[in-house]
């Protein structure tokens, strides 16, 4: 009963959404106030009855269900509480509620505020989320239905119903196959939420986009009434990036954080977009420029969070965190097509009318560098998305699929990511408007001067690889530009208001959040860069079967193999672990336990032994387990220096998304 209740709520919103699309268009038309409140009042109306549905399905995830083929695949009697709760996207139709929960979540919030000054801008707001939200729900009532159930044919065959077929009689299994042991990870728990809402904040600023564009709205006022949304978009999908390195580094035994993996860049080709939206959009709010591409940028982002979903739930990717073969496909690839192409026609309509302001007069002016940051993301951009549909490409023509590897987009990807590097630390230096190579450069030689130090003391180091020698020098230049920039305004104003240098610099930071938030971002991203390039360039591996009692070098440190215990655990899988002690010149650093967990289902999961320090990671893996004894047991150890920096620079991350982020009062900006 509580699955056909479900299910009859989903209906009933998939209606409502269409109902207010419907009268939205006819409002903006015939010029109603009253049909586009309809309309409006029905977008409300989605969310409190997808949280119906949503709840409706989690109670019957937590209490055990079997009977609906849902429940049965992700959830089990063993499992605990929280697992039976996160289970909701651990499987296509669910991760589809979760999707269309969210939307449903945005799309209210965004209709709730004061609409006076923009009314014209509200009912295209609501078409387009509106038809988002019933793209969504109709993929889960026609193809992903989570409520059917279990029926038994007269014929002996078990099918999956949402309504029980003539003479079929109801199965309810006792216990469930449980969630795929690979998903049971705090990382994967909070990564597929983070970027679901990061895919789903970026509809807002489409909405508005196309709202602009209907309308003959050419002004900046879009940009400014989705700033907000933007960041939050950016700052979800960017968390949700970064738990799933996180995810891929502890549990999937790769010994590293990314692998090129199709559906890794899925969810990078958005971010890309949605980066260099979030850096052009301030040209066109301070200079005028930019409207066109603008709009394009954000066109393709909504584009791209509509591809990525597609990849990862249509089975045309082989992916270790890919949902399997799916009848959506056709269903996704029309929606892309025709939402694509109704916003670039709608682009090239009203492409006269979004002419910048004023023209570009310097090469070296600020907005100059910005736009070649954006043709970099671009860049990039092009290589991922081409990396990821050439075997489906070569599948369609040659009838072999031939798979793109990590080397590929290393090498076409390097010297884009060292060019953006370089902006990094250039950008901040140039002024708006006029700007020459004479005055960039005076102003870019003091912070210079110790970033050309660093690569003489790699060198004193032992470094000699000249990617590394580039790689750390670009970095140590944003840096001590950053800086530079932070001293030169606090010096400022510090003369101007005499008071002590660090309540100049917090007051000169708390005053330009926006501004020193990014530069505090740059900084997060540079350290970030420093985890990437120690484990691409310096990582080492070795693997070597040993008996108990025997060693393994790896990079100056000596593993003893002290021992191997296999045991069951409290949720029924059996435990198969090792354990090792560290040696480093004869001193004894700690112990690693790298182990397998075989579930009841018969799925297998791989836990990394891991010792981290800020130097480096020891990261040992069991592998070939089906065969492990005390007498063989064969391991696999990575030496990852530097790779700790990578979290360590996304916590810096948050922060200064937090400080870039935070409102500015009304009396800062006076005071600006």
């Amino acid at each position: 009963m509580l699955a056909q209740f479900g299910f009859g709520v989903f209906v009933l919103t998939f209606l409502l959404s269409l109902f207010s699309m419907v009268t939205a268009v006819l409002g903006y038309f015939n010029k109603s106030d009253r049909w586009v409140e309809t309309a409006r009042r029905a977008m409300l109306l989605t969310f409190p009855l997808i949280t119906l549905a949503a709840l409706t399905l989690i109670f019957l995830l937590v209490s055990g269900h079997y009977e609906l083929e849902y429940v049965y695949s992700v959830t089990s009697n063993a499992m605990p509480l929280y697992l039976k709760i996160t289970a909701l996207w651990g499987g296509q139709a669910g991760s589809l509620v979760l999707w269309s929960w969210l939307m449903a979540a945005f799309a209210s919030a965004v209709t709730l505020r004061k609409w006076e000054r923009d009314r014209e801008l509200l009912p295209w707001v609501i078409v387009v989320t509106s038809v988002t939200l019933a793209f969504f729900l109709s993929l889960s009532i026609f193809y992903e239905n989570p409520f059917v159930r279990w029926w038994q044919t007269t014929g002996g065959e078990f099918v999956q119903r949402m309504f029980a077929p003539a003479g079929a009689i109801a199965i309810t299994p006792t216990d469930g196959q449980g969630l795929n042991p690979l998903l049971r990870h705090p990382g994967m728990i909070l990564h597929p939420p983070m970027l679901y809402l990061g895919f789903v904040a970026f509809v807002i600023p489409f909405a508005f986009a196309i709202a602009a564009l209907v309308t003959g709205r050419s002004d900046d006022r879009w940009i400014r009434l989705t700033r907000q949304w933007t960041l939050v978009a950016w700052l979800f999908l960017s968390l949700g990036l970064v738990l799933g390195m996180r995810w891929a580094y502890d549990v999937l035994g790769w010994g590293g954080y990314w692998a090129w993996d199709p559906v890794e860049i899925a969810a990078l080709m958005p971010w890309l977009t949605g980066t260099a939206f979030l850096h052009s959009v301030m040209i066109q709010e301070k200079r005028g420029m930019f409207k066109q591409w603008n709009m394009l940028l954000i066109i393709l982002t909504y584009s791209l969070v509509i591809f990525g979903t597609f990849l990862t739930r249509s089975g045309v990717l082989s992916s270790v965190h890919a949902f399997s073969q799916s009848a959506i496909g056709p269903m996704f690839f029309a929606f892309i097509g025709i939402t694509f192409v109704t916003s670039v026609a709608l682009l090239l309509y009203r492409w006269k009318d979004l002419r910048s302001d004023v023209e570009m007069s310097s090469m070296f002016s600020r907005e100059a560098l910005f736009l070649l940051n954006n043709l970099l993301f671009m860049g990039v951009l092009i290589v991922c998305f081409w990396g990821v549909i050439f075997p489906l490409i070569s599948e369609l023509v040659t009838g072999q699929k031939v798979t793109v590897g990590p080397p590929f987009y290393q090498r076409a990807n390097a010297p884009l990511f060292g060019a953006l590097m370089a902006l990094m630390g250039v950008a901040p230096l140039s002024a708006w408007g006029k700007s020459t190579f004479k005055t960039l450069g005076r102003a870019l030689w003091k912070p210079s001067i110790p970033s050309a130090i660093v690569p003489l003391v790699l060198v004193i180091l032992g470094v000699r690889n000249w990617i590394a020698m580039v790689g750390f020098t670009l970095v140590a230049l944003v840096i001590f530009v950053t800086l530079f920039e932070f001293w030169r305004g606090a010096r400022s104003r510090q003369k101007k208001t005499s008071e002590v240098f660090l309540v100049s610099l917090w007051q000169l930071a708390r005053r330009n959040r926006r501004r020193y938030g990014g530069y505090l971002i740059h900084i997060s991203m540079v350290v970030m860069a420093i985890g990437i390039l120690g484990i691409e360039l310096y990582q080492t591996t070795t693997q070597k079967t040993l008996a108990v009692g025997e060693d393994i070098q790896i990079a100056g440190y000596t593993l003893h193999y002290d021992s191997l215990a296999q045991f069951p655990y409290t949720d029924g899988r059996i435990v198969t672990r090792a354990v090792l002690s560290v040696f480093q010149g004869g001193k004894f650093l700690g112990e690693l336990y790298p182990r397998y967990d075989y579930y009841p289902s018969g799925q297998p999961m791989t836990i990394a032994g891991v010792r981290s320090t800020l130097a480096d990671d020891l990261y040992v893996v069991l592998v070939n387990w089906e065969n492990v004894s005390a007498a063989q047991t064969p391991f696999k150890v990575y030496h990852n220096p530097l790779v700790n920096w990578l979290w360590i620079g996304s916590l810096i991350f948050i922060f200064g998304f937090l400080v870039a982020a935070w409102p500015v009062s009304e009396a800062d900006i006076q005071e600006r």
